[in-house]
């Protein structure tokens, strides 16, 4: 991308656009795509396809129905997390659980402190090791609780915990047939069918 070309209010600058300014120009001149910046790389990830979008709006359920869309947690799409292994780099989850005031969180580009943040869900899409490896390595380095992968490509469920600086110290994969009981730290009890989940989240071959 050649920052000679922008246009906009950082054209006729005499500078290297950081970034986050680089983000900014992407969202606006790619529209419906998420931009994210992991491990100091411009990553740009295609709107969704109808079976990523169905997935996700049914998983949202089984998080309301226990009562943590409301009251002192919220259960939000697409916000922003701001990761601290670099000085711009940002994550947008397809799902996340987070505190209640995360209005009160916002650190930069209207990204959330992670600290605010139970639990991420991410649903494969096209650049799958994205999810399965760098985020892995950022959200666990941000230290969120409980990471939760619906991996379309080979079909399992992830769940990820106790966070450390290069990931996570427990992963374990879940597949169809088993029903998975999500750590009560994202703030109630939620069970996950896994072979349901992944139904609903796969592509329909013509």
């Amino acid at each position: 991308m050649s920052a000679a070309a922008a246009e906009g209010p950082y054209a006729g600058e005499h500078r290297p656009l950081t970034l986050l300014e680089q983000a900014d120009q992407l969202m606006k001149q790619l529209p419906g795509h998420r931009v994210e910046i992991l491990g100091g790389v411009l990553t740009v990830t295609p709107p969704p396809d109808p079976a990523h979008a169905k997935g996700l709006s049914r998983l949202r359920r089984p998080f309301v129905a226990a009562g943590l869309d409301g009251g002192e947690t919220e259960v939000l799409e697409g916000l922003g997390l701001w990761l601290p292994d670099g000085p711009e780099n940002f994550a947008v989850p397809d799902l996340c659980v987070v505190d209640a005031d995360i209005e009160d969180h916002i650190i930069q580009y209207e990204c959330c402190d992670p600290a605010a943040f139970r639990m991420v869900l991410e649903i494969t899409s096209g650049n799958y090791t994205n999810d399965l490896r760098t985020k892995v390595t950022a959200y666990g380095s941000a230290r969120v609780p409980v990471y939760v992968i619906v991996d379309r490509k080979h079909e399992r469920l992830h769940v990820l915990t106790e966070p450390m600086e290069d990931g996570y110290a427990v992963h374990r994969i879940h597949v169809a047939g088993e029903k998975v009981t999500l750590p009560e730290s994202i703030g109630a009890e939620v069970t996950l069918d896994v072979a349901q989940t992944l139904d609903d989240a796969r592509r329909r071959t013509p």
